[in-house]
């Protein structure tokens, strides 16, 4: 690094693409990664406690379905609302905020005893969540040289569906002895232990640094390029004017995405989120419920929610993997046609347990590895100006996918529709979002 004038992202791009990919990288990545899986943990809890919390409040399965949708509701607004202003105070201290709301609220829930305080904690909890998952795909980005920065996107994604897998894990040693609270309260301790470690060891964004300039932005990037094994400032350098940068605040982030440049790309982005979370978070929050009320016992529900979500895992590396060799936008679109058709078998399928858990273990390798892809695509689009913006805006209203899906499967299931003709329903807006992010043509 000089002191020519120069763009942000070229400056960073010769400390992140240069040479070997450094610890400092490996960190900011796993940490990311280790935070999103404290989210997947306490979002999905509410999934495997879903039928003693309804037992307890004696709630109907479209109540139960609020609960569900209001969590999500809640990661909505997060990353529509607190995300963006990680592009105006730094992603370090929105991810820190994030991890404390979602440490208290889970803490608080684990006392709940009315749907409204139920409806509210789990408002609170979705925020936390929705605002450090746009925050940690940006970080973990920009400190990923090109040639992994879907991949690195991907790992800190696949924290999510681990997350969810620990819940049915631990749901097995904590539930006998402590019940459904004891869930909230353990997912409450570990996330104030992620609060320490990310205020201890999170570092802030370079790219931030450079373009915002806070009054100790030279000895934070110093301090940075110290533990990335690279030579230290004498002064700051000279940046050159961002081709796109927020000019007064987050609202006027928010009008960049909808610019000439970006506005198809942000309305694919946005209908393919949508389409896509409104079958996966049905799936997130329902099966558990699902398989209980086919007849199966909370053990074989437990064992197929953690399938679904191990599946997860895999398809979300394995989408990383192919991701560096590749087109992104073709991955996209096989994975979600692909997992559509899966949960089409799954509906039609004789009720035979192990043909059963296979193809909920293939959906989730197929459904969450597609569904990631569309994180690595608007990681690809957006600049580094607007980029939590970007992707916390198409996390946000793709949420509102998230929040219709379980209340629709809520109402479906108090209506009398088994699993099988859910699954059918819920594999159509599948099909459609791998068909319109094909559109955007990425490699």
């Amino acid at each position: 690094m000089n002191d020519t004038v120069d763009n942000s992202g070229a400056i960073v791009a010769r400390v992140i693409d240069d040479g070997s990919v450094s610890m400092q990288q490996l960190l900011v990545v796993g940490l990311c990664l280790m935070f999103n899986m404290i989210d997947g943990f306490d979002i999905t809890a509410m999934a495997i406690v879903a039928s003693s919390v309804a037992s307890d409040l004696t709630l109907s399965p479209d109540r139960l379905g609020w609960i569900f949708s209001f969590a999500l509701a809640g990661m909505m607004a997060g990353a529509m609302v607190l995300a963006p202003y990680s592009d105006l105070v730094g992603r370090r201290k929105v991810v820190i905020l994030s991890l404390c709301l979602v440490a208290v609220s889970i803490l608080l829930t684990a006392y709940a005893t009315t749907l409204s305080e139920f409806i509210v904690l789990r408002f609170v909890s979705g925020m936390g969540a929705g605002a450090m998952l746009a925050c940690q795909a940006s970080l973990a980005a920009e400190y990923s040289p090109e040639k992994y920065r879907v991949f690195s996107v991907a790992a800190v994604t696949s924290g999510y569906p681990m997350g969810a897998m620990m819940t049915s894990v631990v749901a097995g040693h904590v539930m006998p002895e402590y019940g459904w609270r004891g869930m909230f309260i353990a997912g409450g301790l570990a996330t104030v232990i992620m609060v320490i470690i990310a205020w201890r060891f999170l570092p802030e964004s370079l790219k931030y640094l450079l373009e915002r300039r806070p009054a100790d932005a030279l000895d934070r990037i110093n301090h940075i390029l110290v533990k990335l094994k690279k030579t230290a400032l004498e002064s700051m350098p000279v940046v050159s004017e961002a081709k796109v940068k927020p000019r007064s605040g987050a609202s006027a982030a928010v009008r960049t995405l909808l610019a000439p440049e970006y506005r198809f790309a942000t309305l694919i982005l946005w209908s393919a989120f949508f389409l896509s979370f409104s079958t996966l978070y049905f799936l997130m929050s329902w099966i558990p419920k699902l398989m209980e009320d086919s007849g199966y016992n909370s053990g074989i529900a437990h064992r197929a929610f953690f399938l679904f979500n191990f599946g997860g895992v895999i398809g979300i590396y394995l989408m990383g993997w192919l991701s560096t060799r590749f087109w992104l936008s073709k991955l996209i679109l096989v994975s979600l046609l692909s997992s559509a058709i899966a949960m089409a078998a799954f509906a039609a399928a004789p009720n035979e347990l192990n043909l059963l858990l296979g193809l909920i273990f293939v959906i989730g390798i197929l459904q969450q590895g597609g569904f990631t892809g569309l994180y690595g695509a608007a990681a690809k689009v957006y600049p580094t100006a607007v980029r939590s913006t970007g992707i916390g805006w198409s996390i946000g209203l793709g949420r509102s996918g998230a929040v219709a899906g379980p209340a629709i499967a809520g109402y479906l299931i108090a209506a009398g529709f088994n699993m099988s003709a859910n699954f059918y329903f819920f594999a159509i807006p599948m099909a459609i979002s791998g068909v319109i992010a094909y559109r955007l043509h990425l490699r």
